[in-house]
């Protein structure tokens, strides 16, 4: 597996934001994480790359220990969080470099013509980062999570900003990605779960409510809708 998730939680004083949740992702399939604002998924993801220390339990990616053996594990991640980190005084090209070398990629001038080709940005490549859309500025988020051709792909909210056209084009990227990646996307769009994903996870309060594909999920509640699904497992 290329993430195995075991009885990890996270636990601020008394409160449990993640409680005990195990589970696995696998390379070829994409993995829809969905829950409502608050259930615990962006604190999910932060442990499952490093960022934040689990209270109790682990993570493996790519069967290496996130928590004792990071460093080998991180090299393993690619990551787009929620609210992309950008330097917005460097330009594209001279910011996807300086995240190229920090991973020592050979032949990165190379890889950096490849990315930006892949998310679109060809049009902006000489522009700096802070004059460009927020649609752009995603872009320029995803191509720094790809950078180094990582075996995970873990994006929360990927395509929150984006125009409808941007959209197609990113959830196209995304599926794509995912034929040989392992990718977990968070997101509140219902339609881009049934789009893109072969697998959801569903949680609330902290706890997992529903694990299986979407097409089990579906069927375990009588073909109803996924919207409807979600609402009814965590009002």
């Amino acid at each position: 597996m290329s993430i195995s998730v075991k009885n990890l939680s996270k636990h601020y004083d008394k409160q449990k934001a993640v409680d005990s949740i195990s589970f696995e992702a696998k390379a070829g399939r994409i993995l829809g994480f969905l829950g409502p604002n608050g259930a615990g998924k962006s604190t999910t993801m932060r442990m499952l790359t490093g960022y934040l220390e689990p209270t109790s339990g682990g993570a493996e990616i790519s069967n290496y220990n996130i928590s004792t053996q990071a460093i080998e594990a991180k090299k393993h991640i690619g990551y787009l969080p929620e609210n992309t980190p950008l330097y917005a005084e460097m330009y594209v090209k001279e910011f996807l470099n300086f995240a190229g070398q920090t991973y020592r990629l050979k032949n990165l001038s190379n890889r950096i013509d490849e990315v930006i080709k892949m998310v679109g940005l060809t049009p902006e490549k000489h522009k700096k980062i802070g004059m460009l859309s927020k649609g752009y500025r995603q872009r320029v988020g995803l191509a720094q999570a790809i950078i180094h051709n990582p075996e995970v792909l873990i994006l929360d909210e990927p395509t929150s900003g984006l125009d409808p056209n941007q959209l197609v084009d990113i959830r196209a990227l995304i599926k794509e990605l995912g034929k040989n990646k392992t990718v977990v996307i968070s997101t509140h769009i219902m339609q881009e779960v049934e789009a893109i994903c072969d697998d959801i996870i569903i949680i609330n309060k902290g706890k997992i409510v529903a694990n299986d594909t979407l097409e089990g999920i579906k069927k375990a509640h009588q073909n109803s809708t996924l919207e409807d699904i979600f609402r009814k497992l965590t009002a």
